[in-house]
């Protein structure tokens, strides 16, 4: 299993990035997927998920502005993000797991202990 996040950049306020996670040795309409953040000196956190069920849920700042897709036939995972803030700048990570375990997955994404592939980080640096 592999993965190669790309897309990141800088760029103003208002603006907007595409993220792509370009994934192999797997099926990835078979995995739950997920795009993480990390800001500097802070543990990386959730932004956006598909789940095993195809559920797809927020994390609550980006709701409305993010949007998580996949290309199943490029084998490919999206972050569209419009509306950029400067608060959305960090290192951003995409993710998969065959199958996640775990409490309020009705409602809401997997951890982050639940995946064990990740792709490298992207940087996505927004200014005022």
């Amino acid at each position: 299993v592999q993965l190669q996040a790309s897309g990141g950049g800088s760029v103003q306020s208002g603006s907007s990035l595409r993220l792509s996670c370009l994934t192999s040795g797997f099926a990835l309409e078979d995995y739950a997927v997920g795009w993480f953040r990390q800001f500097p000196g802070k543990e990386r956190e959730v932004v956006a998920c598909i789940n095993n069920d195809r559920a797809i849920f927020y994390e609550d700042s980006v709701k409305g502005r993010f949007a998580i897709s996949r290309d199943n036939a490029k084998s490919t995972l999206y972050l569209q993000m419009d509306s950029l803030r400067p608060e959305d700048t960090a290192v951003y990570f995409c993710a998969a797991e065959r199958v996640i375990y775990y409490s309020n997955s009705h409602n809401s994404c997997p951890p982050r202990w639940g995946y064990n592939s990740w792709g490298q980080g992207t940087q996505v640096t927004v200014s005022s």
